[in-house]
């Protein structure tokens, strides 16, 4: 007999096959043969890109070209001063490659530890093995929940019903007979059997689909996507602004062609907002590390992002708020039944399934087997139909037909023992039917319409020490919490309001919501705690939250959870629960904790809402760079800047401050329209900035006269610029904490160190000469950020994020 808690929506019903004639699998021989042949399932590990390809990936960029070139321009032309530019993206991307392979290391050792372990038959005996050990021509076992490793044929089959929606998109289980096809990348969801490899490695058909879905990358991110799309546009920017002031310091500084090449590169080089993708890649790695300290898997990247934003989540009672494991509290016989011959009749119905889920395991624990009873015909448990069934040959000889499942399923409306185990169900317990059939022909789809009450199975789950804490957390966070289970409704409500979910008196039988998905979405918004929940409405449940517009992420262990998690915005899976789910969810979380989710969401919410933070710093430099350059062409001037200039503003004003914003603590909930949050501050910032500047950089130029007026101009222009970039900074740093008004105060500090110690005047050429114009770029910096952050509030009042 086999019992197992799963979505199959099909009931097929097959006699157990007898264990004798049992195929044996292959020999010790046979494997090493195989093995030195090369037949081996040597798909490559799939959780992260080569050292290689991470050293490639942070080198070779567009923008780390056009800033090598322009390096190895100045290197040849000006002092090592106007350099240093160079030498700061050398090593910011060895910062890069180095986060990102620590990221890779702690998911390839997270993988070993999550990774689903087959189990073959060789040698007459079932071990476990790594998916990669499985050779051509072995016999791998299969159970319910167990992803299909490599492509085969069926050889034993018991009730096997497979789902390959994943592959085929074909919604319904499909039931394998001895000789079908078995697809790798497919995966069980009732009965059991054993199919023998036939394609193994990237032969097999999921192969290279499998290796993808795993890969460490920032691909189907609206972060990623809209850094991608602001790079673009500075691209086309930056190239006509370019070869403009190219061309205007060629003319205007005719009789210097080393100066004006020095001023050139100066003024292309803090266009590129080359620290923008670093910083996005290390927050990413850093947070992939922070999570593989709490044993939580990412297996897609952009999870940590997509966790960040999400406001629905729904969780599966079993094994998310409630341990996996259950007692048997009560057993009470119904009809004037034989308790003795009560507990004959679960002890076979326990033995006779070689994979029980918790809810059976319990009554194995509590009642033994009956050994002159044999399983004649079995039927599945599934979460559609919420009962099993199997018919047995008892010791004298006479057969019977039994039932195990859900009580409102399997009584009739208004039969006297509902309202008792409805006042069980209030008190959060769980209770079985146990129910005799009136005809032995499981396959009847009308078998459970005559059944007959025999007992009560009461059981009591296991509430997680930690349940209570995270969904007080999610309430926190504005995060709706929605309790999705198979199991009454009355119980489920039981079970969430002694974790003090709000809303669970209110609990709904799923079997009265509405079909369509509007009157679906309707309820799910109105309420929170839904029961007897079948695997297509979970699926439902999702696509109508989606509908309105929630970003929902679904919990789950069971592989009836499959579909649910793999159409939600993000699914979360507990590394005891079946491989399928593991294989479908985004993270999965191998200690098994729900609380690890609080940690998740944070960190996808300090990674968005950081980036956010650090882009609009990056993106104000660009913005006045390009209309500095845009002024300077106009009007046919010496460009205001040195290299070195810039790159001491970029360090002091954007580099050091966005790297410590970048790693901040953050519980912001992730917005949508990344690029537009962005540029909504940095276009007007950059604008004010640049003009302002550039107005100071006239002043200047008509104040001063003589020898050392060049280097008074630009120091002046840099002290305004300065203290602009300083107030953009100290805006986007808000709200202040200790440590924030420490970090500005450092890089004023910094700033005020180089306009006073006389050798780092003299390496920077920076040098205040007189009062009147330092004190006039204070008035105007002063001015255009009193501008700035009268343009910013304005801009949150007309276009909110």
């Amino acid at each position: 007999m086999t019992h197992i808690d799963a979505g199959a929506e099909l009931d097929p019903v097959h006699p157990v096959p007898p264990p004798q004639g049992r195929a044996t699998g292959l020999t010790a021989a046979e494997v090493a043969e195989r093995v030195s042949r090369g037949e081996v399932n040597d798909v490559p590990v799939r959780s992260s890109r080569s050292l290689g390809e991470i050293v490639r990936a942070n080198v070779f960029t567009r923008f780390n070209a056009i800033i090598g070139v322009l390096w190895v321009i100045m290197l040849f032309v000006a002092p090592i001063q106007d350099s240093l530019f160079g030498f700061v993206i050398v090593a910011n991307t060895g910062i890069g490659i180095i986060q990102e392979w620590r990221a890779k290391k702690t998911l390839d050792s997270l993988a070993v530890i999550g990774e689903a372990k087959p189990t073959v038959r060789r040698d007459g005996g079932a071990t476990e093995i790594s998916a990669s050990e499985i050779v051509l021509g072995d016999l791998v076992e299969l159970g319910p929940g167990d992803k299909i490793p490599v492509d085969g044929e069926a050889v034993e089959t018991d009730s096997l019903e497979v789902d390959e929606s994943l592959l085929t998109g074909e919604a319904d289980p499909v039931v394998k007979k001895p000789g079908d096809r078995m697809m790798s990348g497919s995966f069980v969801v009732a009965g059991g059997g054993a199919f023998t490899a036939t394609k193994v490695g990237r032969e097999a058909y999921a192969a290279q689909l499998a290796e993808e879905a795993s890969r460490f990358t920032l691909v189907h991110s609206e972060l990623r996507t809209g850094i991608s799309t602001i790079l673009k546009y500075v691209t086309w920017l930056m190239v006509p602004t370019s070869i403009g002031l190219v061309i205007s310091q060629l003319v205007v500084k005719d009789d210097n062609f080393k100066e004006s090449i020095a001023y050139t590169v100066g003024g292309i080089v803090p266009m590129i907002p080359e620290g923008l993708v670093l910083l996005t890649s290390v927050a990413f790695a850093i947070g992939v590390i922070r999570l593989g300290r709490q044993q939580c898997l990412v297996q897609e990247l952009p999870a940590i992002e997509g966790l960040a934003r999400v406001d629905t989540v729904c969780l599966d009672k079993t094994g998310t708020l409630t341990e996996g494991g259950m007692d048997v509290t009560e057993l009470r016989p119904l009809n004037g039944g034989d308790e003795a011959y009560v507990r004959k009749v679960l002890g076979a119905l326990g033995e006779s399934d070689p994979r029980p889920n918790a809810s059976l395991q319990a009554i194995i624990d509590s009642y033994p087997d009956s050994e002159e009873w044999r399983c004649t015909e079995s039927l599945p448990f599934s979460s559609a139909r919420k009962y099993s069934g199997a018919s047995f040959s008892e010791g004298d000889g006479t057969t019977s037909t039994w039932l195990l499942g859900a009580p409102d399923v399997l009584l009739p409306d208004g039969d006297p023992s509902l309202a008792e185990i409805e006042e069980l169900n209030q008190q959060g317990l769980r209770v079985l039917l146990l129910a005799r059939a009136a005809g032995n022909d499981l396959d009847d789809p009308d078998v459970a319409a005559q059944a007959e009450a025999s007992a009560l199975v009461v059981l009591e789950q296991r509430l997680r020490p930690d349940a209570a804490d995270t969904l007080r957390y999610f309430a926190e966070q504005d995060v709706a919490a929605k309790v999705i289970s198979g199991d009454n409704a009355v119980s489920v409500g039981a079970v969430a309001g002694k974790l003090g979910l709000t809303g669970a008196e209110n609990t709904v039988d799923a079997r009265k919501l509405p079909t369509e998905r509007d009157g679906m979405a309707q309820a799910l918004d109105e309420h929170t705690v839904f029961g007897r929940v079948t695997p297509q409405q979970k699926r439902d449940m999702v696509g109508a939250l989606q509908s309105h517009g929630h970003t929902v992420a679904m919990t789950g262990d069971g592989v009836n959870d499959v579909l649910a998690l793999k159409d939600a915005d993000i699914g979360v899976s507990m590394g005891s629960g079946s491989e399928a789910t593991r294989a479908v969810a985004q993270i999965v979380l191998l200690n098994n904790s729900f609380a690890t989710l609080p940690s998740v969401v944070a960190e996808g919410r300090r990674v968005i809402g950081n980036i956010t933070r650090v882009a609009t710093l990056f993106l104000v430099k660009t913005v006045y760079s390009v209309i500095i350059a845009l002024l300077v062409v106009c009007s046919q001037v010496e460009y205001l800047f040195l290299p070195r200039h810039l790159t001491l503003l970029s360090t002091l004003t954007i580099g050091i401050p966005a790297f410590f914003l970048a790693l901040a603590p953050n519980k912001e909930r992730a917005k949508p329209h990344f690029v537009r949050r962005v540029m909504r501050y940095a276009i007007p910032g950059g604008v004010i900035a640049g003009v302002a500047t550039f107005v100071t950089y006239l002043l200047a130029r008509h104040h001063y006269e003589g020898a050392g007026a060049r280097e008074a101009e630009t120091s002046a222009a840099t002290l305004a610029l300065f203290l602009i970039a300083m107030w953009v900074l100290a805006i986007i740093a808000r709200p202040y904490t200790w440590w924030r008004i420490c970090l500005i105060g450092a890089m004023g500090l910094g700033f005020l160190l180089v306009l006073t110690v006389p050798w780092l005047q003299d390496f920077f050429q920076l040098k205040l000469v007189g009062t009147t114009m330092p004190w006039a770029a204070v008035g105007i910096a002063a001015v255009a950020s009193l501008a700035v952050e009268i343009v910013y509030r304005w801009v949150d009042r007309r276009f909110p994020a």
